[in-house]
């Protein structure tokens, strides 16, 4: 399938996209002092009121050691209000808190204007003071200020800074798809597998590129505190789209996340988190004031119908396998706490593999 213009998620029109990156310090780990490895993404949904304008949306968990705020009101009613925050696993709360001041912000404080903001997380603490917090919100203020259109900037930015995947420098990753039905485009942010299990394009690249080639972080951290960790990885998946989708549609569009984690090579171990949300910008104006004060009884709606929407799960599917493979590529190798260093997949070696395999024209 073709992708949009951009190849991110911000084809979908109206999606924009913002990063605060926190990188500072080096040597040995001193909590609360770094080294700092981390951040903060944002994703915003449609070019509207965000606050009080919701989307419909949905949610599926392919395996649940990990968090995604939100999802309950999410699925009991079927609408997306706000951004959405990506960062680490200790800094969910501060996350979903600056957000729900940014609404409020933008409201002069109203106390008839509140959030329940839908905000995820994958564990970098291999290469981050994790348990220093230095996440704040400032920092989420920041990203929703330099969230923007066009193209997005990906790997070690946001909060894809600290993260490994498949023992390589993992991190954000965005890819679109165009439909009959509109564009679908993904943003996912990766930090989970094991090196052998690593496929792209169905080549086995991670058993031609073992650890003992290029080291693991994994193995570094095991040395330092005995804590082995590639297998308990997670990664959180957005999926947008332009479509006319109904919620339950969305939740679909959302499960077929874990299809194209699955061609990547995850078999979404006990110990991962890896969740996905979907929502859909081609019903609008379904709720005024967040459904306070709304004097409408009924809303008129379109949907795809299910005989057309196999075009969309393809797309997802798609565009999630090349967001991940995407996360790898714009990847840097970086070195955090301890001297654990995360390597990036060299393009070259990459390249080399894929041409074996009849992938790549010589």
């Amino acid at each position: 399938m073709e992708p949009g213009g951009h190849n991110a998620i911000t084809d979908v029109v109206g999606v924009q996209v913002g990063h605060a990156t926190l990188i500072s310090g080096d040597g040995a780990l001193r909590p609360g002092n770094g080294p700092v490895r981390t951040g903060v993404t944002v994703i915003i949904p449609h070019d509207g009121e965000i606050w009080t304008e919701p989307v419909f949306a949905g949610a599926h968990r392919l395996n649940g050691n990990g968090e995604l705020t939100g999802l309950e009101w999410v699925r009991e009613n079927g609408m997306l209000g706000g951004a959405i925050g990506i960062t680490n696993t200790h800094s969910v709360g501060v996350v979903r808190d600056a957000l729900i001041e940014a609404a409020a912000r933008a409201h002069a404080m109203r106390d008839n204007v509140w959030a329940l903001p839908v905000v995820g997380e994958t564990y970098d603490g291999a290469l981050n003071d994790i348990n220093g917090f230095h996440v704040r919100p400032e920092h989420v203020h920041a990203a929703l200020a330099a969230a923007a259109g066009g193209p997005v900037a990906e790997g070690n930015v946001g909060g894809g800074t600290g993260m490994i995947c498949h023992e390589f420098k993992g991190g954000i990753g965005t890819a679109s798809r165009r439909t009959p039905a509109g564009i679908v485009g993904v943003l996912v942010q990766a930090n989970y597998g094991a090196r052998e299990l690593l496929r792209i394009d169905g080549v086995p690249v991670g058993s031609a590129i073992p650890t003992a080639d290029v080291p693991s972080p994994w193995d570094q951290v095991d040395a330092l505190v005995g804590r082995s960790g590639p297998e308990g990885g997670s990664i959180i998946g957005i999926v947008a789209t332009d479509a006319p989708l109904l919620p339950h549609q969305c939740a679909r569009l959302a499960q077929r996340v874990g299809l194209g984690v699955a061609r990547m090579g995850s078999y979404a171990s006990h110990g991962s988190g890896d969740l996905f949300c979907a929502f859909a910008t081609g019903n609008r104006d379904l709720s005024r004031y967040a459904g306070e004060d709304d004097p409408r009884e009924t809303v008129t709606l379109r949907m795809v119908a299910d005989v057309h929407i196999n075009p969309l799960f393809e797309a997802t599917v798609e565009a999630t396998e090349e967001a991940i493979v995407n996360a790898l590529l714009a990847a840097e190798t970086l070195t955090g706490r301890d001297g654990i260093t995360a390597y990036a997949l060299d393009h070259d070696h990459l390249r080399t593999i894929m041409r074996a395999h009849q992938r790549l024209a010589n």
